[in-house]
């Protein structure tokens, strides 16, 4: 929507005013009548449809009745003053209630004529009633500018004091559709039109505030849900272009000495074909020339690590330092433990860096890092400051990206005249629908297999009322010499709360598992970083037999001899969270267990997520349903990225429109790159107007 008339400012529109369009800006970002335009309805009600009184039943959201009045009186004084009408149909007699503009309505309502009456059904005292319906004569009814299909448009507790609530948005929009007549420009090309079946573009953006019928409301909706799935692949897909011709990635021409006597020498396992597939596509990117951005994606435990590791191998190989970025401190020393101990005897130099460095240790690491003698750093955001300076960062490892915020990300290109090579990893599998959306102009690697030999973890569900026999199971298994986590849920919002939850755990547990024959350990965010890391090591090293934790543990912490995970009040964790907790365990040879402890009371979605969780472990699958529970924006944090304000596509729902909206992005900017052929001017203007107000962080990972 480009031209003039579509960016009028939104007070213009008769009905508005000063006062209703700054509700509109604060609540909705609506400035103009195109912002206005794209307020698409959430649902509709079907207007076509008439029940008799003796016809309601109590699953009915709204009903709508034909008929006269046959009484009305005010009742009560001042503020529980009150209009009460009876309506009556051939099958029965219904009371309306009227709280607000009773002088109003008794003016209005006339005996003898024959009205329409539109509203939620609630029994009182066994009565039907209708509280505040819409009321009019079935003669305006027949005339009005309205359709079949009554659209319901979002708003908020502020809107709604200034009478902006469904029926007043409606009661703007309709002069709107009469001004916007002949004023809206195609933004897509002929031939995209042609070959997706697509309705007109002004056709559209009517009908999706008054359809004529169900039919045409699904053909509209493909054609605004493809447009605006199409111009943010086309988006991405041009930012991928350009990244890819603009900026120079150093060359890692080699694949030298170390890499190769990693390979033949110090391997912990062969590497499954998904892990050399992905070492293959970083090679490809890495000698190319061109600078690589790629998201690695794999499920807990499937070896994620050890094709980062490589990766740095070849950036040494090509005489340049390597990073990687961890989001906590406990994550940062567990990597330089695993990549120190894999790589013992090979005459590499890698060091550490978190929050808890000591000064002088600081001194000498900058110093050797700036001379080049430090080949790997390991690190928490510390690793950002402006005083970490490489003699010549080849390649940055970021884990569990979510966790970094773009800026900070940005942060790392500093370090050098030429970014370095980026590789994101991420162990929360993102649903397809999402990756192609928030990460399209990233190239994505899967691993998709896990290493031999590991079982896949038993996942049960049990209730609170099953207790004793969960702690029958867990002496059992320490008696095999295995270890135990037992997590509670950690929600911000009521920290107290919940470290009270986690002490009366800790107690019911050790009076359970009483010294001297078990040992318990107890791990919260509220401990300081030594006792933190004490307790960690005292359960690594086998010393206690039961971490009783909160979700610190959730990232990173691999003690492969812990073959349960018990997660208290599980109805309370995510799907995703869920899915990481129970990557924890599982890690060594021995079968190993995930026991989901809830209450009776569940809600339907955390009925699915439990049901999910028992059912399979594949990341994908888990993500995808978590996608559907929750929306993208709960599921990334996605916000910082700018791509989702989706105004009307559903990445949940809409997987298939999004297929085809990047395919055809995809052959459009095959044939036209730079979208400069006449046939392509519209969708170039669009895209251009898209990409105004945007930051472009498209080239931070």
């Amino acid at each position: 929507m480009s031209n003039a008339f579509l960016q009028t400012p939104v007070e213009y529109l008769k009905g508005v005013g000063p006062q209703k369009a700054e509700i509109l800006k604060a609540e909705m970002g609506i400035f103009s009548y195109g912002d206005l335009l794209t307020l698409y309805p959430f649902r509709y009600v079907d207007r076509t449809k008439f029940y008799k009184i003796n016809e309601i039943t109590p699953d009915m959201p709204y009903v709508q009745i034909r008929g006269r009045f046959t009484r009305m009186k005010t009742i009560g004084e001042k503020r529980a003053k009150r209009l009460s009408a009876i309506f009556k149909d051939e099958s029965g007699e219904i009371e309306l209630v009227w709280f607000q503009g009773i002088k109003w309505m008794v003016d209005k309502f006339k005996g003898d004529k024959e009205y329409i009456v539109f509203g939620k059904p609630q029994l009182y005292n066994g009565k039907w009633n209708l509280a505040h319906p819409e009321v009019e004569e079935v003669s305006e009814a027949n005339t009005r500018l309205a359709n079949a299909w009554q659209p319901v448009y979002p708003s908020t507790e502020k809107m709604k004091l200034k009478a902006l609530d469904t029926k007043g948005i409606a009661r703007l929009m309709r002069p709107l559709l009469t001004l916007m007549h002949g004023k809206i420009e195609e933004t897509l090309p002929e031939r995209v039109i042609g070959k997706m079946k697509l309705i007109a573009r002004e056709e559209a953006v009517l009908q999706i505030h008054l359809p004529s019928t169900p039919e045409k409301l699904q053909k509209v909706e493909f054609r605004l849900k493809f447009e605006e799935l199409f111009f943010i692949q086309l988006k991405l897909l041009k930012l991928k272009a350009h990244r890819k011709e603009q900026f120079k990635g150093f060359v890692f021409g080699v694949v030298g000495e170390y890499f190769n006597d990693f390979y033949k020498n110090h391997l912990p396992f062969p590497l499954t074909n998904a892990q050399k597939r992905v070492i293959k596509e970083i090679r490809q990117d890495t000698g190319s020339g061109k600078h690589m951005n790629r998201l690695l994606q794999g499920d807990v435990g499937s070896g994620k690590t050890l094709v980062a590791l490589m990766t740095m191998l070849i950036a040494i190989d090509n005489g340049f330092q390597a990073a990687i970025m961890a989001p906590t401190e406990i994550l940062a020393n567990q990597h330089f433990e695993t990549i120190s101990s894999l790589l013992g005897g090979m005459n590499l130099r890698i060091a550490l860096l978190t929050g808890s460095t000591k000064t002088a240790q600081r001194r000498e690491l900058h110093a050797a890092l700036l001379s080049g003698e430090i080949h790997i750093l390991i690190g928490t955001h510390a690793l950002i400051e402006d005083i970490v300076q490489f003699k010549n960062l080849g390649m940055v490892v970021i884990d569990e990206q979510h966790r970094f915020g773009v800026e900070q990300r940005s942060r790392l290109w500093k370090k050098n005249l030429n970014p370095p090579h980026v590789l994101v990893m991420t162990a929360t599998p993102i649903p397809r629908t999402l990756a192609m959306t928030l990460y399209g102009d990233l190239d994505v690697s899967v691993i998709d297999e896990l290493p031999p030999g590991r079982k896949p973890v038993r996942t049960l569900h049990k209730f609170d009322s099953h207790r004793l026999e969960v702690f029958g199971f867990m002496k059992e298994q320490i008696k095999l010499k295995r270890q135990i986590y037992v997590v509670y849920p950690l929600i911000k919002e009521s920290e107290t709360m919940d470290y009270k939850d986690l002490q009366d755990g800790y107690e019911s547990i050790s009076r359970a598992f009483p010294l001297p024959e078990y040992k318990v350990s107890i791990l919260h965010g509220q401990m300081k970083t030594e006792a933190k890391d004490f307790e960690m090591k005292r359960f690594v090293k086998g010393e206690t037999n039961i971490m009783v934790a909160t979700t610190v543990i959730e990232v990173g912490v691999n003690v492969p001899n812990a073959s349960v995970m018990v997660i208290e009040s599980a109805e309370r964790f995510g799907l995703s969270q869920l899915h990481q907790l129970r990557g924890r365990v599982g890690r060594g040879a021995d079968q190993s267990f995930c026991i989901l402890m809830s209450s009776h009371k569940l809600s339907s979605d955390a009925k699915l997520r439990m049901n999910t969780m028992v059912r399979t472990s594949d990341g994908f699958e888990i993500a995808d349903v978590d996608l559907k529970l929750r929306g993208p924006g709960d599921i990334t944090g996605t916000q910082q990225s700018g791509i989702l304000n989706l105004k009307i596509a559903d990445l949940a729902q809409d997987a298939q429109i999004l297929t085809y909206a990047r395919n055809v992005a995809i052959d459009l900017l095959e044939e036209d790159p730079d979208l400069m052929k006449p046939e392509n001017k519209m969708a170039a203007e669009r895209l251009a107007e898209l990409e105004k107000d945007r930051t472009n962080w498209s080239r931070i990972s």
